[in-house]
């Protein structure tokens, strides 16, 4: 619960200091999508490869990023996880396996296959490669042309894929002439697992499996997640294409709310608790900002803009 909290009130702190003007650049939120990220990176090992999409901090978050130093990368400060470098759309936490979240659509799969590789050519028996994507990275090339490729050499890679219903503003139905990403299982020769995103029992149960498929079968999985994206496209996004109505409807079912409601209905917490919960989230996040605004300005020297740079 508190992991989720987090992710939420991060997301929630980083939209405000965007709309301040603290934040320069594109953001994509992922309000709504909390079980889903939490989790799916709740059963993983902190050596487990892991590669978010562009709406990534709620799984860098799960994987272990520490809080401050995101912040400080999305406010472009030298003291954040890429010294302020790479922004939002590009975490990188090699420490916890996040070996970078990616901007392009559906381009972290074939990076994701070859961590995997590197996995079996190693003969590391107990670590995975994880692949997040969204239904509307499903469709891209490189994302099938991945999963062809870990089916035919049998990688130890998980595609897990978040179904949000919407690419950008596009519903799931009329983009996909099968909605079912199931079926992809069988073309590709992956083991398929489905659940429902929105609970965070659910969806670590399902990874834990998925997880230990992989390293049983020594073969890739695909990993279905139903989830539904409160949050805009992006900090542009006008939500032209759908209702208040049906946002609502989400938000009244956020996994949040499903699983706090859970845990009181069971008499495992009582209200009081799961708001001192919420505060302490809100501590944490807020003791993140606090040392982002504080961080200098990344360097923006040209010895800075040329160090890290492995070609010319």
């Amino acid at each position: 619960m508190l992991r989720m909290m987090k992710v939420r009130t991060f997301e929630e702190e980083v939209r405000r200091l965007y709309y301040e003007g603290a934040v320069h650049g594109t953001l994509h939120l992922c309000v709504g999508q909390e079980a889903a990220d939490i989790g799916s990176t709740a059963v993983l090992k902190k050596e487990d490869f892991v590669f978010p999409t562009h709406r990534g901090h709620g799984v860098c978050i799960g994987k272990g990023t520490d809080m401050k130093k995101m912040m400080a990368e999305i406010l472009g400060r030298r003291t954040g996880t890429n010294l302020g470098r790479g922004g939002s759309m590009h975490i990188c936490d090699a420490e916890n396996g996040i070996i970078g979240s990616n901007g392009v659509v559906g381009a972290n799969a074939p990076i994701a296959c070859g961590a995997a590789l590197t996995i079996r050519q190693k003969k590391q028996e107990d670590r995975v490669s994880v692949c997040f994507t969204g239904d509307g990275a499903a469709n891209s090339g490189a994302v099938l042309e991945s999963m062809n490729l870990a089916g035919l050499w049998k990688l130890p890679v998980i595609f897990v894929l978040m179904e949000n219903h919407y690419a950008v503003s596009t519903l799931v139905e009329n983009a996909s002439a099968n909605p079912d990403f199931t079926k992809r299982a069988e073309t590709f020769n992956l083991n398929c697992f489905e659940t429902d995103g929105n609970d965070i029992l659910a969806v670590r149960d399902i990874m834990r499996q998925a997880r230990q498929k992989v390293l049983e079968d020594r073969r890739p999985c695909l990993v279905v997640e139903h989830t539904y994206r409160i949050s805009g496209h992006s900090k542009s996004d006008a939500n032209k294409y759908r209702t208040a109505e049906e946002i609502r409807y989400w938000e009244e079912r956020g996994p949040i709310i499903r699983f706090s409601e859970k845990l009181i209905s069971e008499g495992m917490f009582i209200r009081q608790e799961i708001d001192e919960i919420l505060a302490e989230a809100r501590a944490a996040v807020g003791e993140a900002v606090d040392f982002a605004l504080q961080s200098p300005a990344a360097d923006d020297t040209a010895a800075m803009l040329t160090s890290s740079v492995y070609a010319d």
